[in-house]
């Protein structure tokens, strides 16, 4: 398995892939309406604006895209970065993938000048993201409107 930057022929690949996670995975933290809200937002084309202000990544093996994921600024600040877009393939969960992503998000640029990472975490990924070393923002671990889970990590060799 590698992980390689995201190149525009993955767009429907990646699409399809986050599809089947959220209606295999995800659904069992959500309404099937709200999933399908969620599917809406990751066609092909909107995979493709979001790695246009991101640094996309995709999991690849034996040229299957088996995971994914993406860090931009947050709300375009210097310090502050967010991780969006991770999702890793129903049958490969549980088997590292997702790490090596967090762990390849977490050696590039916006991560390592950021003092604060922020994760927009779906309920089923919350336990996930606590292994990882993010915590709960402002101490809330319930699902705001948007059914999401806002989670924080702070460097440790940054100052706060």
């Amino acid at each position: 398995m590698k992980i390689r930057r995201f190149e525009e022929k993955d767009s429907k690949k990646v699409s399809e892939l986050i599809v089947k996670t959220l209606r295999k995975t995800n659904i069992k933290d959500y309404s099937a309406d709200l999933i399908e809200n969620y599917v809406n937002n990751f066609q092909s084309e909107n995979v493709l604006k979001r790695a246009s202000w991101t640094h996309f990544y995709v999991a690849e093996e034996k040229g299957n895209i088996i995971g994914c994921g993406a860090i931009a600024p947050y709300w375009d600040k210097i310090d502050e970065s967010s991780l969006f877009t991770i999702f890793i393939s129903p049958e490969y969960q549980g088997k590292g993938i997702g790490r090596k992503i967090i762990e390849t998000l977490e050696k590039d640029e916006y991560f390592l000048r950021a003092k604060r990472i922020e994760v927009p975490a779906s309920i089923t990924a919350v336990p996930f993201y606590k292994k990882m070393g993010y915590s709960c923002k402002n101490g809330v671990n319930k699902a705001d409107d948007e059914g999401i889970v806002r989670m924080e990590k702070f460097r440790k060799d940054k100052v706060r």
